[in-house]
């Protein structure tokens, strides 16, 4: 597999036009990302190469699987802050979740426990099986709330693949929408990839975001970087994704 990323060095280094990944699995241990802090080091290294230099820790916060409190990624947060400057590496971190709308979420929510990001943006996930059916008042309580919801990769929500006009509904309620560099490469799929191209066409694309998970995410991301089908894509996104306006 890795023979397709036999570049030169000059191709390899193809740099993103935002400088701020704000989907990502880096933090160490606290979910199925990153399992250990050199691992996280190299990811971080990866981010860098792209031209990343400020990245937004976004661990899974999901019932019976991952079910991390503000105290457990603060907790992780420091630990790869530490090694980072160890390192000497010149990058700006934050952390926050992807918070799976599930019944853990509803806990954490109630209770005053969420970690959003800076600006108060919130990275959501839906159901991989079907859609929450009050997804819109849960999206307009938390704008009611001051914070800004942003629906994680919702290229790669099978359930809206014939219902596209949900995409519109809810964009219209302001919800952000985050597509999956990865999905727009094809690792998730033709569905996955056509659904991203197809929100991108209707100018309903806010923020991109590697939802890297590991460094053969990375290279897969780099590859597609190097493509034709990216530098026909960059030019028509610059101005749109607003990755660099969380702050």
């Amino acid at each position: 597999m890795f023979k397709i990323f036999g570049r030169n060095k000059q191709k390899e280094d193809v740099k993103l036009f935002y400088k701020t990944d704000m989907h990502c699995h880096i933090m160490p241990g606290v979910d199925h990302g990153s399992q250990s802090v050199e691992d996280s080091i190299e990811m971080l290294k990866a981010e860098m190469d792209m031209g990343i230099s400020r990245v937004i820790l976004t661990s899974h916060t999901t019932a019976e699987t991952f079910e991390n409190t503000p105290e457990s990624l603060a907790e992780g947060f420091e630990t790869l802050k530490a090694a980072v400057e160890q390192e000497g590496l010149s990058i700006e971190l934050h952390y926050s979740s992807e918070y799976r709308i599930d019944e853990f979420w509803d806990q954490l929510y109630s209770e005053g426990r969420i970690v959003p990001m800076p600006g108060k943006f919130l990275l959501l996930e839906n159901s991989f099986v079907q859609e929450l059916i009050s997804i819109d008042e849960l999206m307009f309580d938390l704008s009611s709330k001051g914070y800004k919801p942003i629906l994680a990769h919702p290229e790669r929500y099978s359930y809206y693949f014939q219902r596209r006009t949900r995409y519109q509904k809810l964009h219209s309620l302001g919800v952000k929408f985050q597509v999956n560099l990865l999905s727009l490469a094809g690792y998730f799929g033709g569905g996955a990839r056509e659904n991203a191209y197809w929100l991108l066409e209707h100018n309903l694309v806010d923020m991109l975001g590697s939802d890297m998970h590991s460094l053969e995410h990375a290279e897969v991301i780099k590859h597609y970087l190097n493509s034709k089908e990216w530098a026909k894509l960059q030019p028509r996104l610059e101005g749109r994704i607003v990755n660099d306006m969380i702050k």
